[in-house]
């Protein structure tokens, strides 16, 4: 085997090294020293020198020949982002992950479904009781028997109470709005391709109802048909559509969802009073459509009393409907953890997924 040397001089301003190459039959991989400890080759085989903060050293090294071959670069030739992200992923490691707030995704459920419904009661009663003649008043001045819920909550000071409560309402309902949207998408493996894209245009189209669903109930909580009455019936008709059609599409994609599989007692309680609370909402909306007129148009005795009741039919079987996700996520959690963003996700994309 024929071999060459070349010698190179060091130059003492820019630092470089002297570099030995050898040819080799067999080169073995890599294999590349720290940053903090780097060493220069001296052309007269002996010394090196040690400086981590300039250099680093790539070795290659032969399994079968002898001769190492040696090559010292300068640790400017390499990217900062490489250094970067070596530095970021180090940190990475080093970082616990801490979890800060864990609760049950059960209780929240319920305190947020049946915090509206309570609160709802209080007024009632204790308006009825107090303020019979203030929240008896109509334009009609015709014999009426049950308030409306806008008479009951537009009266102090249940009105505070009333908006504080919706307050506290609907914190909660925008993330489990979104926690739906991800339950839902998480079963379109179920499904055959070609309804893919079908049901999840469907999802979506949840989603955004609930959002508006949500937005218009905070409208006509703190807009009252006293202040401004206009308004708070655009509101309200805004809150009825889309809670219907929130009804009506949920009802639909679970059909679509379940088709076919082995359901749980508790999903089927689900599904069997979202449309018995579907079924209420609709009938109860022709009545109060009804009796709304004959009271509006005619003003007829009694009229704004079924209005008022058929009113809270349709408000409690709302909250009703909401409140079956005590059977969709029986045991879930909501956790709040810090911790890199890298390792949480690799690590909740190594668990199983579950339906």
């Amino acid at each position: 085997m024929q071999r060459s040397t070349g010698t190179g001089t060091p130059d003492s301003g820019k630092g470089a090294a002297t570099a030995t190459t050898a040819s080799s039959a067999s080169v073995a991989p890599l294999t590349t020293a720290s940053s903090g400890s780097t060493s220069t080759s001296d052309a007269g085989g002996g010394g090196s020198t040690g400086r981590g903060s300039e250099r680093g050293t790539i070795i290659e090294s032969g399994s079968a020949d002898p001769l190492t071959t040696s090559t010292t670069i300068s640790c400017k030739q390499q990217p900062k982002d490489l250094n970067d992200q070596k530095d970021q992923s180090l940190l990475a490691k080093e970082q616990p992950v801490a979890i800060h707030y864990l609760a049950s995704f059960h209780e929240i459920c319920v305190v947020t479904a049946l915090l509206p419904l309570v609160t709802l009661f209080t007024c009632f009663v204790t308006a009825y009781a107090f303020q019979y003649d203030d929240v008896h008043e109509t334009h009609c001045r015709v014999y009426n028997i049950i308030p409306s819920i806008s008479a009951i909550t537009g009266v102090s000071p249940q009105r505070y109470f009333w908006r504080f409560s919706i307050a506290l309402h609907i914190g909660p309902r925008i993330p489990i709005a979104f926690v739906y949207k991800n339950y839902y998408c998480s079963q379109l493996r179920r499904l055959a391709p070609a309804q893919v894209s079908q049901t999840n245009l469907l999802i979506t189209l949840i989603l955004v109802l609930n959002c508006i669903e949500i937005a218009a109930l905070g409208g006509v909580t703190y807009i009252s048909n006293r202040e401004n009455y206009p308004v708070h019936e655009r509101i309200f008709i805004t809150f009825m559509v889309c809670s219907l059609c929130y009804m009506l599409a949920t009802i639909k994609l679970n059909g679509i969802l379940n088709s076919g599989q082995e359901l749980s007692e508790q999903q089927r309680l689900s599904i069997k009073w979202k449309k018995i609370l579907f079924a209420v909402s609709i009938l109860s909306t022709i009545g109060l459509l009804v009796f709304f007129a004959k009271h509006r148009f005619y003003c007829h005795d009694l009229a704004f009393s079924w209005f008022a009741f058929f009113e809270y039919l349709i408000a409690i079987a709302n909250m009703l409907f909401h409140f079956t996700i005590i059977w969709d996520f029986p045991s879930q959690f909501m956790l709040i953890v810090q911790g890199p963003r890298d390792n949480l996700s690799q690590y909740l994309n190594s668990r199983p997924k579950v339906d």
